[in-house]
């Protein structure tokens, strides 16, 4: 819209003016509105005199908190049948128009919040107009996504424990204690994403789910440090609360050091998850002593000796980070022995398979029909579950 406005004139103001007419137009063409992202509409169409009937038909809407909360007052009376809302915190000062835009919506099945900005919110509930206004959606948001820079306050335990009805949740537990996690109980939880330093947290979640978890990621850069608590035990206990309470998951992620009790079940989780499509296992060892090299091909040589033995019979994606490595050897070994299977796709970021000799193992295997792909990849693309092959 800025680029065809700046076409006709230079002037701000005839730029301003132009755009106005354009929305104008818009509103007068077309019968229903479904969707808008007001972050760079700088009118407040609302006043114009189509805009009762077309923003009525609204199920779809993208904003920003930079936005005058003016502008979310004059929606409230015409847009109360959002279905998806999804707010980037960019301007943290007034959530007051915001906040009043969800709270009277009727049908609200999917919030994302996401904070963007490098401002330390003081106060002891900057979040709780927002939270307290999700309250009141809590018999028809099935999704939720929220990203909070600066958790300062306690309405956010007292909230999520009343939204029964999620199917997808995308959040930080990093403020609950393990009493608070034990009643956040979602029995139709589908999707449940949480940051990898939190397995404690997931492990309860995933115990009070219904069973119906098909997809869990274990979110962050996963750059491990020391700090993390009771790493060792977290992660194994939340494989067994994986394999015991998710039966139907189909992608997951897994952080666990390279323990033979772990490797163990890993190897349980394979057999009983017999819906596991993808799976990503990121084998952290020491953040700060670089392991050696054979303990790198042992990792590699007994993780792929798992798959072999579990033969896992619709996984069709692994990935693997950090310490593990496979030398050309074992490769080769697990590849006949997978001969006759499904084909698979693995993803790495380490650079050493882009070296000939792994190239030309790689491309006879694929060539084959035994393997679908084997790629080195950024750091980022293997880390992101949503990136296909």
């Amino acid at each position: 819209m800025n680029t065809i406005t700046s076409i006709g004139s230079p002037l701000a103001y005839n730029q301003f003016l132009l755009q106005q007419e354009f929305y104008n137009v818009f509103m007068k063409k077309f019968p229903e509105l479904k969707y808008l992202d007001m972050k760079s509409i700088k009118h407040q169409i609302f006043y114009f005199p189509e805009a009762r009937i077309r923003l009525e038909s609204l199920c779809e809407l993208k904003c920003d908190t930079s936005i005058d909360s003016s502008y979310f007052y004059g929606l409230v009376q015409l847009c109360q049948y959002i279905q998806r809302l999804i707010v980037v915190n960019s301007d943290p000062n007034d959530y007051h128009g915001i906040a009043e835009l969800i709270r009277v919506q009727k049908n609200l099945k999917y919030f994302e919040w996401k904070d963007d900005h490098d401002f330390y919110i003081s106060g002891s509930d900057s979040y709780g107009e927002i939270l307290l206004a999700l309250e009141k959606n809590a018999s028809t948001i099935n999704h939720l996504n929220i990203y909070f820079m600066f958790i300062n306050n306690r309405t956010l335990q007292k909230v999520l424990p009343k939204l029964l009805k999620l199917k997808t949740l995308v959040t930080s537990f990093v403020r609950f204690n393990e009493e608070q996690l034990k009643m956040c109980i979602y029995r139709d939880l589908e999707v449940f994403k949480i940051d990898y330093y939190e397995l404690k947290a997931a492990s309860i979640i995933i115990e009070n789910s219904g069973g119906r978890i098909k997809k869990i990621f274990l979110e962050s850069s996963y750059e491990f440090d020391d700090f993390i608590d009771n790493f060792n035990d977290d992660s194994l206990n939340f494989i067994r609360k994986v394999y015991e309470n998710c039966l139907s998951i189909e992608s997951l992620s897994l952080v666990l050091p390279s323990s033979k009790q772990h490797f163990n079940e890993v190897e349980n989780l394979l057999k009983k998850c017999k819906n596991l499509k993808s799976l990503l296992l990121a084998i952290y060892m020491n953040a700060y002593v670089r392991p050696e090299e054979k303990l790198l091909l042992e990792n590699g040589k007994e993780l792929l000796k798992i798959i072999n033995k579990s033969t896992p019979t619709n996984l069709r994606e692994i990935r693997f980070l950090y310490d593990v490595k496979f030398s050309l050897e074992t490769l080769e070994e697990f590849f006949k022995k997978w001969k006759g299977q499904h084909k698979l796709s693995i993803l790495t970021c380490q650079p050493i398979y882009r070296e000939q000799n792994y190239v030309i193992l790689i491309n006879k295997y694929r060539n084959n029909g035994v393997i679908k792909d084997f790629r080195y990849e950024s750091f980022d693309n293997v880390v992101n579950m949503d990136f296909k092959i």
